[in-house]
């Protein structure tokens, strides 16, 4: 695919910046292994500069230009950087398949997305000025108290690869709908599309300082983020072991953190699912984006030998690789393995526990609901879980008992910016997205704050026809 890589600077108070030691990084494309440009890579120094910006963009004006401006003023950039989005959407979707190798149609279907996030927070941001100095009950008639809302101020937003701009715009737009600053720091084996949304960020006229980009490696530019003194909120994405050096600087100073982290999460199928449906779903679950998805619904557990047959009927003793394992032989360059199907896995196998990020599927059987409920939660992680039944009982129930901070019934995966987002345990805490989202980006949202403490997300395919994300082979 042959796209020019545009060539960017650091993007700090509202426009290009060379970094201050003059870092570069390689964008290697994974397809072919070859080297086809570069991007800035930010260190400690250019860190204080755009912390810097973001408090002075807080402050300007008395706040009036951004922090302390009308949801309906944030609102109006929000949907202009959507609409520029909207007309790049070619390139940058092309862009984002180079530079991190997904499939060109994900990569499209990932532009719509952020194009809708943006515009949700849009109509997010107008609503809370309906909602500033909410009136509060209290007991005495002589006291009256309201809700305040103001932003926590300078947000540092760290996100993966595998979802470049997606990532990137579900903590964006609730920061800057919410009125904060913000510092993103993309991951550094995929910045090109976040260092496009400054160009667009340029283009629209956002006030200066409010959105600040900054790719580079995690020691000298991510680690300096988490432990700045200036910097009010880190909301992360990523490995449970770089989460646990965030949590350590943040604890120094005693800031608010957001963690979205790793996964190896289950899919449980019943006897009594539509095998073409069961199988769609469990592909999708495991091997969209290539496997490279931290909610990947990676161990299936299925119910009796009757739904192993839509895998296979081989056994032998120990693991086996049913299918794939290895690089595709007409393929002699690029960073390729085909998807993965092990059967015979014990629970005491690595690739049972741990999270592999790539396209491989573990299944295990078993024989009561218990046992599956047993099997699913038999895991540091709990990002995202499924059950897949028509028994719709069965499925209330199961999900319930699944430990994870999303679950889907008769699917996996599909998830909507109006839903909350995150995980437990091992997969971090807080969540991303909704309304949910809000209260973590300002001071004094108490308007269900008590949500914070119950909720999960269930999302269920209630439709009677098979989903269609792919072309069964013929018979």
């Amino acid at each position: 695919m042959a796209i020019p890589i545009p060539s960017r600077q650091l993007f700090i108070n509202g426009d290009w910046a060379e970094p201050l030691l003059k870092k570069r990084i390689p964008i290697i494309n994974p397809t072919t292994e070859e080297i086809i440009g570069d991007i800035p890579a930010a260190t400690a120094e250019d860190v204080d500069v755009a912390v810097q910006a973001a408090r002075s963009a807080l402050t300007r004006n008395k706040g009036k230009d951004w922090a302390f401006a009308s949801g309906a003023v944030r609102a109006k950039y929000l949907r202009a950087i959507a609409t520029k989005i909207k007309e790049r959407k070619p390139v940058l979707a092309k862009l984002e398949t180079v530079d991190c190798g997904k499939p060109l149609s994900e990569s499209e279907a990932d532009m719509d997305d952020v194009i809708g996030c943006f515009e949700y927070y849009a109509d997010l941001a107008e609503g809370l000025d309906a909602k500033q100095k909410a009136p509060i009950s209290l007991p005495m008639k002589t006291f009256k108290s309201y809700v305040i809302k103001e932003p926590i101020g300078v947000v540092a937003l760290i996100v993966p690869w595998n979802y470049p701009l997606l990532m990137a715009t579900w903590k964006v737009a609730p920061a800057l709908a919410a009125g904060c600053a913000a510092i993103l720091k993309p991951s550094e084996l995929a910045s090109v599309t976040c260092l496009e949304l400054g160009e667009v960020c340029r283009e629209v006229d956002l006030p200066a300082g409010v959105l600040n980009i900054l790719p580079g490696l995690g020691p000298e530019a991510g680690a300096s983020l988490a432990s700045h003194p200036h910097v009010d909120k880190i909301s992360f994405t990523g490995s449970t072991v770089t989460a646990v050096k965030i949590m350590t600087a943040a604890a120094q100073r005693v800031k608010p953190v957001t963690l979205e982290l790793g996964g190896k999460g289950p899919i449980v199928v019943f006897e009594d699912v539509d095998i073409d449906k069961a199988v769609e779903w469990t592909i999708f679950g495991c091997f969209y984006t290539n496997g490279q998805i931290c909610s990947a619904t990676s161990r299936l557990i299925v119910h009796y030998e009757k739904v192993m047959n839509f895998i296979s009927n081989a056994k032998s003793e120990g693991a086996t690789i049913l299918y794939g394992g290895n690089r595709p032989k007409h393929l002699k360059k690029g960073f390729f393995v085909e998807p993965t199907i092990i059967t015979d896995v014990t629970t005491s196998m690595q690739i049972w526990r741990e999270e592999v990020f790539g396209p491989v599927l573990c299944v295990k059987t078993f024989t009561t609901e218990e046992e599956a409920i047993e099997l699913a939660n038999d895991t540091h992680y709990g990002l995202g879980g499924a059950v897949v039944s028509k028994d719709r009982e069965r499925c209330d129930r199961v999900s319930k008992l699944l430990q994870n901070g999303a679950v889907w019934v008769n699917c996996s995966q599909p998830c909507f910016c109006q839903a909350p987002f995150g995980g437990t345990k091992w997969s971090g805490f807080g969540r991303e997205l909704g309304e949910w989202y809000l209260p973590k980006l300002q001071l004094f949202f108490s308007d269900n704050y008590y949500l914070n403490y119950l909720e999960y997300p269930v999302t269920e395919y209630v439709s009677d026809e098979q989903w269609g994300w792919y072309q069964p082979p013929k018979q």
